[in-house]
């Protein structure tokens, strides 16, 4: 199930849920009920793991307790048989609210000592909010068993490429913030940014044997999730990484807790916290053994996108750790207070990577004092200004500062990230390609025109501390120019070809042969088609032939880093993998890198998504998945009700479309054939009828509406013509007579291939389900390569003819904004003026009409 499908499914249900809970609570529900699924089939897994069998399942019961206690003690928890998930699916027609009570009950009580903090009070919401869903038991129980016939259906195993209970979260943050009344960028930080600061996180920490790593407002936790998938591109066992999280709000916190157990993270890795990250520091001891289990916590990263500009109580606090070396924040703006605890919690070689409002890096007062105490420590390393309206709820410019505690530099990288992204609704969202732009740009500390550089302590100090980014990097477009001599005689200025630098470096005789220099500072065009003459000339072919010999190698790559290594490569790290290749083979093009390698990075991911999907089905179900053919579903009406209905099959990890154009292509040309003519005769039949007057239309033939055929009304009045024509002969071919009588016969056609086309498309479905499911191993590896590699490679080989678009497009622009002079406009308005003044010399009027004409005409005539 893809995002669209899987968030059509959640709107539908959240929908239906609106006349009994409020919208924004809907989440907690969803969530909670979602997550106890995760943890019932986690357990029957567990069990068939152990070699029980459906009967050892079925009388799995807390009366057993030797049982419970070899669960709890395995994987931390108990459900007995009559609460599990499945149960209340299998007997839906008996479920009853009660079960859910005495299943959440239940849980509590069976959840082992070492993993209380981990679980305890997890199903809270649910456990305390079940009677709003209804007034009656009755209504109650059908408003879950709605939900359980939804979440059935969600998929929680791992393969969808993309963190399933996150991306609900966020989709329904989206679309309830308005109605919660709340800002919800204030607790949910955008895949996107998450996968950013995760880059830079992970490349600090790639070398690590073990790390630990924390968010002090971890909201859903989904930062945290994607920081542990960033490090595992450089850690063999993710079982090295461990995750602390702290949050205030109780339903949030539940939420972060879930997130980390659903993503098969080790419990004992996961340490989490209920509380206020400002008044209540972290460390932690259980009151049981408060000597022992004391921690400070430090760590090796530390994380947050905490609510921005929060009012926060700092009296007394001058005496904190956290805050004494570098001051207090504001009262009304906590946004300092964050960062402070955020860094106090960093080991010495440790980095954070915090999201705040823009204007923590120029206000003034308190947060001036703070801003210069951490530049003259040297902790600021980075900061980083987002694109606009990228959050949630919010549209105030926002930005990630990195710090460290200890560097060997005092410079301050400065990287102005706002004008890369794509429009997404209401939104911005930030492209693969400008995340890893700003992530390379960040590790390798770059300085990149217009885009980042790399700002001495000096001038900082200078600028009274003064952060804000378009004081140290302009990124704004130039203004365009216009040229006053070319305005007024034509030519096209040297001084605007030169802007094409790289284009005239990468092909160095293209100038001369596209323009004419007589040696003045302006130069013609010496064709009339620029496109043309640029796409024949010899150097941009041998650019083209570069690029193809460049890339000879990177089919047979791909087909021994994917293909053969399918089974046993890891994912998250391949993607990297493929990068580095996919720069090298750019990098040999040539000289000028004409081609921007984040183009062709965000072709190789856009691929990738589908491509890492297809991985994890075959490596966690084996090879033979790539044979699976399964049931198709669709929703469909039925009775008033929208039912799931099987509707063909779909291949797990093959298309059949794929596989018909390799195995049954002879069949399939046939049925494109036959589906072409279909689409000739739909189109002859709506010219046909265009092609009546209004009275033809009022004809039987034609439904009320006048826009379509009656086939059988039709069919009887060519009848009755035809008979006529016998008598008096044929009928003129544009008369109405003769149209309905050809109309007639297109229709037949049309109802004998619509019936041959939907038995000959069954026949063909089914066909290919045999085939994929006979085809053999190297069939499924010529169809895999099909399927993943060249589409990216037919992407990418498209790159170089984009790029000379671009050039073509922008020499023409400049032909084109000089084309026609000011004489030229001049003369034209001279001319029309003459001609219009010539034309008032023709009308009459009243004696005032008539003055007035006289005057209009003095005017025009320039007197």
């Amino acid at each position: 199930m893809n995002k669209q499908q899987l968030a059509a499914k959640i709107w539908a249900s959240a929908n239906q849920m609106r006349s009994k809970i409020e919208a924004n609570e809907y989440k907690d529900y969803i969530l909670g009920f979602i997550f106890y699924k995760y943890l019932s089939d986690r357990l029957e897994s567990f069990a068939l793991s152990q070699d029980m069998g459906k009967d050892d399942l079925q009388s799995l019961s807390e009366d057993d307790e030797e049982t419970v206690e070899f669960f709890k003690s395995s994987i931390g928890y108990f459900i007995a048989h009559e609460h599990l998930f499945s149960t209340w699916i299998d007997h839906e027609s008996d479920f009853d609210v009660s079960h859910v009570r005495d299943a959440l009950s239940a849980f509590s009580r069976l959840i082992h000592a070492n993993h209380k903090r981990l679980f305890e009070g997890i199903f809270k919401t649910l456990e305390t909010g079940l009677s709003k869903l209804g007034e009656s038991a009755a209504k109650q129980t059908k408003a879950i068993s709605d939900l359980l016939q939804l979440i059935k259906d969600i998929p929680m195993d791992g393969r969808q490429g993309y963190d399933v209970l996150g991306f609900i979260y966020e989709y329904l943050i989206s679309m309830f913030a308005a109605n919660a009344g709340k800002k919800a960028g204030e607790f949910y930080t955008p895949h996107e940014v998450s996968v950013l600061m995760s880059e830079i996180i992970a490349h600090h920490l790639k070398d690590r044997e073990t790390i630990q790593i924390y968010d002090s407002t971890s909201g859903s936790g989904s930062l945290l999730l994607n920081i542990g998938q960033a490090i595992a591109k450089h850690m063999l066992n993710k079982d090295k990484v461990k995750y602390y999280a702290q949050e205030l709000k109780e339903n949030t916190y539940n939420l972060t807790r879930m997130n980390l157990v659903m993503r098969g993270i080790n419990p004992a890795n996961i340490v989490t916290r209920n509380a206020d990250t400002l008044e209540d520091d972290w460390p932690y001891f259980d009151d049981q053994d408060p000597v022992n289990t004391y921690d400070p916590l430090y760590l090796d990263a530390v994380v947050s996108n905490p609510p921005y500009s929060q009012k926060w109580d700092p009296q007394h606090k001058d005496a904190d750790p956290r805050y004494a070396r570098f001051g207090l924040a504001p009262k009304s703006k906590a946004d300092y207070a964050f960062l402070l605890h955020d860094l106090y919690h960093l080991k010495p070689d440790g980095i954070m990577a915090i999201v705040l409002p823009h204007g923590v890096l120029f206000r003034g007062g308190e947060e001036g004092a703070i801003r210069k105490n951490l530049i003259e420590n040297n902790h600021l390393e980075t900061i980083i200004g987002l694109p606009p309206n990228i959050f949630f709820g919010t549209g105030i410019p926002t930005i990630i500062l990195v710090l460290r505690q200890k560097r060997e530099s005092s410079d301050v990288l400065i990287v102005d990230a706002s004008k890369g992204f794509a429009k997404e609704g209401k939104n911005n969202k930030l492209r693969a390609c400008d995340i890893k732009k700003i992530a390379d740009v960040v590790t390798g500390r770059l300085t990149v025109p217009r885009y980042s550089r790399r700002v001495p302590k000096t001038e900082l100090q200078a600028n009274d501390y003064n952060l804000n980014i378009p004081r140290y990097v302009d990124s704004s477009e130039p203004a365009e120019t216009w040229d006053l001599y070319a305005s007024m005689f034509g030519g096209i200025p040297q001084s605007e070809l030169d802007a094409l630098a790289d284009f005239w470096k990468a092909f160095p005789g293209l100038r001369a042969a596209l323009f004419a220099d007589d040696g003045t500072p302006y130069v013609q065009p010496k064709n009339s088609d620029l496109a043309q003459a640029t796409r024949a000339h010899a150097e941009v072919t041998q650019f083209k032939q570069a690029f193809t010999s460049a890339f000879a190698g990177f089919t047979p790559w791909l087909r021994d880093a994917l293909l053969k290594q399918m089974l046993t490569l890891q994912i998250p790290r391949q993607e990297a993998l493929i990068c580095e290749e996919l720069f090298a083979c750019l990098a040999k093009v040539s000289p000028v890198p004409l081609i921007d390698k984040y183009q062709a990075y965000q072709i190789l991911d856009d691929h990738w998504q589908p491509i890492a999907v297809d991985l994890e089905i075959l490596q966690t179900e084996g090879f033979s998945a790539a044979r699976v053919v399964d049931p198709h579903y669709v929703i469909k009406k039925k009775d008033g009700k929208e039912v799931e209905v099987q509707e063909g099959w779909r291949g797990r990890v093959l298309p059949f479309e794929l596989v018909q154009a390799v195995h049954h292509k002879k069949e399939l040309d046939a049925l494109r054939d036959k589906e072409n003519r279909l689409s000739e005769i739909t189109a002859s039949l709506e010219e046909t009828l265009e092609s009546f007057s209004e009275e033809d239309k009022t004809n039987d033939t034609v439904n009320d509406a006048g826009d379509k055929f009656v086939a059988a009304a039709v069919a009887k009045e060519a009848k009755l013509l035809l008979a006529d024509a016998k008598k008096s002969g044929d009928f003129e071919p544009e008369s109405f007579e003769a149209k309905i009588i050809q109309s007639a016969d297109w229709l037949a056609e049309e109802k004998t291939l619509k019936a041959v086309i939907k038995q000959d498309a069954a026949a063909l479905h089914l066909k290919t389900k045999t085939t994929i499911e006979g085809l053999s191993d190297a069939q499924v590896h010529e169809l895999l390569e099909r399927k993943w590699i060249a589409p990216l490679n037919d992407a990418l080989h498209g790159l170089p003819d984009q790029q000379i678009d671009v050039l073509s497009t922008k020499l023409e622009a400049l032909v084109e904004k000089y084309r026609i002079t000011y004489a030229d406009n001049a003369r034209e308005i001279q001319q029309a003026e003459a001609a219009l003044a010539g034309m008032i010399g023709e009308l009459d009027g009243n004696e005032f009409d008539l003055k007035g004409l006289a005057e209009l005409k003095t005017l025009l005539a320039g007197n």
